[in-house]
């Protein structure tokens, strides 16, 4: 596995910021990141889940 995938995942920064119609500088709420999950949109879900995937690595000590 390459160890820069975090970098190559992340193509268009903001986009899911955008897509849930969150202000730029504000944080997205919890609720709204965890129904994109579960969207229709493909594309919408697979960033959305990358999100959550990123939010757990940050929380290490």
């Amino acid at each position: 596995m390459n160890k820069h995938w975090i970098g190559k995942a992340i193509n268009h920064k903001g986009s899911l910021r955008k897509a849930l119609k969150v202000k730029k500088g504000e944080k997205i709420p919890k609720k709204k990141l965890e129904k994109a999950v579960y969207s229709k949109d493909p594309l919408l879900a697979k960033r959305a889940r990358l999100a959550e995937t990123l939010a757990k690595l940050r929380h290490k000590k």
